[in-house]
């Protein structure tokens, strides 16, 4: 059990990453910061799941973050999110 309290409705946060992303790790750091947890998806280590992530968000570089069904972006985009204070709502099951 977490010591941060997470929404009941709180979506499932799904990140795209590789093994030497530091904008990834960034991201991952953010998010630990926010009480957060996630599932990461080694887009690295399979080249299907590469391609899912393409398809998905029409993007190539990583991270590629979701939250729930939002695709947020990369790193700059969640922390843009988070400067126009459009971040927590999302990650308490609102939206943007």
């Amino acid at each position: 059990m977490s010591d941060t309290p997470v929404a009941a409705n709180a979506p499932e946060i799904t990140i795209y990453s590789t093994a030497i992303c530091p904008y990834c790790v960034a991201a991952k750091n953010f998010l630990k910061s926010k009480g957060q947890s996630w599932t990461e998806v080694r887009i690295d280590l399979d080249p299907a799941e590469r391609e899912k992530m393409m398809a998905r968000t029409r993007r190539t570089s990583v991270p590629q973050i979701f939250i729930g069904d939002t695709h947020v972006g990369g790193y700059d985009d969640m922390v843009a999110l988070h400067r126009a204070g459009k971040l927590e709502p999302l990650l308490n099951g609102g939206s943007a």
